[in-house]
């Protein structure tokens, strides 16, 4: 229920910030400004007393997100990944939150599993180990199939865990509507559809059938890039609370130490966790919305291996190459282009000066190449990039939220990997690949062979929509109508060229 009541919940994350340091640990990383700092901690001392105490184990950060409920710990997960905007200290806490919570009990698992799959654990699996990992959303045993001897990962979803989202995310739509009524500047950013739009991502986690269904059109998109795996669901073994993959085994891809004792070249890893994801979004549409170390692991043989597909994105053909032609204009440096790109797009407001908007671009990009990835400042380039895109009146596309929120991420990972990564150069050839296959002369035919074969499959019915038409606009008031005989001869012409030339293509198509 959304309403008033969610002040309480916004008010006790505020006063649990204060209460376990969190805030001030915060605002430091961030570099907030001394005022916004000063006021933070006046607003917060006074409910300090209402925060939840957390694990005192824990460093702040991580004891207040733990302590608030799994959406939180969401954003925890994202900042984990961004040593660059929130300091390395305070990301390597955070790495607790990607898989390392408690766990629930195993007694609730295996009351789970038996009502999802209708079989006691002992039926189904030969053995099933204490949970290896614990996130925000559910837990992973490692179990082995009694009817084929198959070692297997046996995903559960935590007890009641529908409820705490909605009761997060609640408060979420609360905050979202009082930003908008109190500064109205910030309709522009759309809060309210961007936390619909993060209401229906996490959902659709909830959810382990999509999931199973999401590994395995994944796996079958990405069955032959190198260097990349994906475990396949035993559908028989899932259900909506349990999922159950094949076993990944490797080290996981946090870890720096054991991927170096085991002999793999990190900045190799870094390239490729990057490339993959761009491969992914522009040639398939379809990409891991969740690629934090904590969802990744390497191989004995180098093979990343991805697996929790509760996230994933996709982009339409359009999007994508709206996304790939703003991409290869930065790594060509041609701002103009870039321009161009975000106004045909709808992007940036028609009536705004299109030269402004790509010399702001050109300030945006310049500082990056050439630079080393651990010398560039992302939380400065982020507050400057909010600058431009108030100045010139952007609204926020909820279509692209996920896509750019992982790339974000990902860039962390790979930076984690090789904190001298160029993310530029490693995105060029795959940029350019794309470019090549999707906006020449040959994506040009492939594009209208497509139209003519809807045109085609529409033609039987192509005259009664134009005798539809025609009678419609016969009806009209007079004032509104053109010459009949004209309007109608240009309306039929166009009929007959357009099917012409549909069942013409359709016939060699």
């Amino acid at each position: 229920m959304r309403g008033p009541h969610n002040i309480w919940r916004l008010i006790r994350t505020g006063a649990t910030f204060e209460r376990t340091g969190a805030m001030a640990v915060v605002l430091e990383a961030m570099e907030a400004p001394a005022r916004l700092r000063f006021a933070a901690r006046m607003l917060g001392w006074p409910f300090k007393w209402l925060g939840v105490k957390g694990d005192p184990a824990l460093p702040p950060v991580t004891r207040a997100l733990t302590a608030l409920g799994p959406a939180y710990i969401k954003f925890g997960q994202i900042l984990s990944t961004r040593p660059d905007i929130v300091g390395e200290e305070l990301a390597e806490q955070l790495k607790y939150l990607q898989d390392k919570l408690p766990p629930f009990g195993m007694e609730d698992a295996k009351k789970a599993i038996a009502a999802e799959l209708g079989a006691p654990v002992e039926a189904l699996f030969s053995s099933f180990s204490e949970p290896v990992a614990a996130a925000s959303i559910a837990q992973v045993h490692q179990a082995r199939v009694i009817e084929t001897g198959q070692e297997v990962a046996v995903k559960v979803l935590r007890p009641g865990i529908e409820r705490a989202f909605r009761r997060d995310i609640d408060a979420f739509y609360f905050a979202a509507r009082s930003m908008e009524y109190i500064a109205p500047f910030s309709r522009r950013l759309r809060p309210v559809d961007v936390i619909a739009h993060f209401e229906g991502v996490v959902m659709g986690e909830l959810d382990l059938r999509l999931e199973a269904a999401a590994a395995s059109e994944f796996a079958e998109n990405t069955r032959k890039d190198e260097g990349f795996q994906v475990p396949a669901p035993l559908w028989r073994l899932s259900g909506r609370q349990v999922l159950t993959l094949g076993w990944a085994e490797g080290v996981a891809l946090s870890d720096n130490a054991a991927i170096d004792a085991a002999g793999h070249d990190r900045a190799i890893l870094g390239a490729r966790v990057l490339s993959l994801f761009l491969r992914h979004a522009l040639r398939d549409g379809l990409f891991h919305g969740d690629m934090h170390q904590g969802n990744l692991k390497v191989g004995a043989n180098g093979d990343i291996i991805a697996y929790d597909f509760g996230i994933m994105g996709r982009i339409d053909e359009y999007t994508r190459r709206v996304y790939a032609e703003i991409l290869y204009g930065f790594i060509r440096r041609d701002y103009r282009r870039v321009a161009e790109v975000h106004f045909e797009a709808g992007y940036v407001p028609a009536n705004r000066d299109i030269d402004e908007f790509a010399r702001a671009l050109r300030a945006v990009g310049e500082p990056i190449f050439g630079v080393e990835a651990s010398r560039v400042s992302m939380a400065r380039l982020l507050s400057f990039l909010f600058e431009v895109t108030e100045k010139f009146g952007m609204e926020t596309r909820t279509e692209l939220i996920l896509l750019q929120r992982t790339m974000v991420v990902v860039e962390g990972v790979a930076r984690s990997l090789d904190p001298h990564i160029n993310i530029w150069e490693v995105a060029k050839p795959v940029v350019e690949g794309y470019i090549s296959r999707n906006l020449g002369p040959v994506a040009l035919m492939r594009d209208l062979a497509q139209t003519a074969r809807v045109l085609s499959r529409f033609g039987p019915r192509l005259p009664r929509l134009v005798e539809q038409a025609l009678i419609a606009q016969a009806e009209l008031p007079p004032p509104v109508r053109a010459p009949k005989t004209r309007r109608r001869l240009a309306q039929f012409g166009l009929a007959v060229l357009v099917l012409g030339l549909g069942l013409w293509l359709g016939r060699w198509i």
